[in-house]
């Protein structure tokens, strides 16, 4: 029996490096203190997520983007140098490369004391995203001191695909780090009656239930540009059950599940990952709507 603790946290994040890193220490000491074997922290957790999905300031062109880091950069070793023998996963802007033109990407990394575990670049993109961000193009497992771990990013986990290619190839935890925010349009006056915050839970606990793992949503909370973001950080056993949430507060969702004995459960009679029928799921030889640049 190997019992892990998960801690998710819902908290806010800007542009100001240094104010970043002091609420991931403080996270971090609370996680400890809860027994965490890993923090998940939110998408942009380093450096801030846009502060607008929709304001191109008229130019065609993202504003007020956050700053642009790199994966063997010195935000990451302090990321590093935090996390000791806690595996830590946060979200960030990652400078661009050749492939992409050199627009960033919007990524995110898991790491211990050891250095960098895993790292991933969110592949699906709401709204207008894809004006800031190149996308990434793969969904793979790795192998870290809690057992193997999958990733992805916010609106990632809209897509049954993406939790799918992770759990066969072997995750049996998946943290999603997301900015998720309400309505825009016809928000509810209450946080937690927004359809957006019903959504977000729902997403987690599908991928959660249909894929037979253990979930862990990290969001940011509070407002950030013309964002009112949902928090809901929680975890998710492999039976689509909550163990623990934030609600729509910031605070850290903390919870502890045997993963193998979990999921193992979970599968031994109705498996859905033994069950599924590849050659029965075909594919249109056409795309159902027209792909989007970018």
């Amino acid at each position: 029996m190997t019992v892990r603790t998960f801690a998710a946290a819902a908290a806010g994040f800007g542009r100001d490096l240094d104010e970043d890193f002091a609420t991931i220490a403080t996270l971090l000491g609370q996680a400890r203190a809860a027994g965490a074997d890993l923090l998940a922290l939110p998408e942009a957790a380093l450096g801030g997520y846009l502060s607008s999905l929709h304001d191109s300031g008229g130019r065609g062109e993202p504003v007020d983007v956050p700053p642009e880091l790199e994966v063997d950069g010195p935000e990451v070793r302090r990321l590093i140098a935090l996390a000791g023998d806690t595996v830590v996963t946060a979200g960030f802007c990652e400078r661009g490369d050749e492939a992409s033109g050199g627009r960033p990407y919007n990524s995110c990394v898991a790491v211990t004391g050891d250095g960098v575990l895993g790292h991933h670049r969110k592949v699906h993109q709401p709204l207008n995203e894809n004006t800031s961000y190149a996308a990434g193009d793969r969904f793979a497992a790795f192998d870290t001191p809690i057992g193997r771990l999958g990733m992805m990013i916010c609106y990632d986990k809209a897509f049954p695909e993406a939790a799918r290619a992770l759990a066969v190839d072997g995750a049996r935890v998946v943290v999603c780090m997301s900015a998720w925010p309400a309505a825009r349009t016809d928000p509810a006056p209450v946080l937690a009656d927004d359809r957006w915050t019903r959504r977000f839970d729902l997403f987690d606990r599908a991928r959660a239930l249909e894929n037979q793992i253990v979930w862990v949503s990290a969001n940011q909370a509070g407002t950030f540009g013309d964002m009112r973001l949902v928090a809901s950080a929680k975890i998710v056993d492999p039976g689509g059950e909550v163990l623990d949430t934030t609600g729509t507060e910031a605070g850290l969702a903390v919870a502890s599940v045997d993963v193998d004995d979990a999921v193992d459960a979970a599968r031994r009679f109705m498996g859905h990952l033994r069950d599924r029928r590849p050659r029965s799921y075909s594919r249109p030889s056409t795309p159902l709507v027209p792909a989007r640049a970018g």
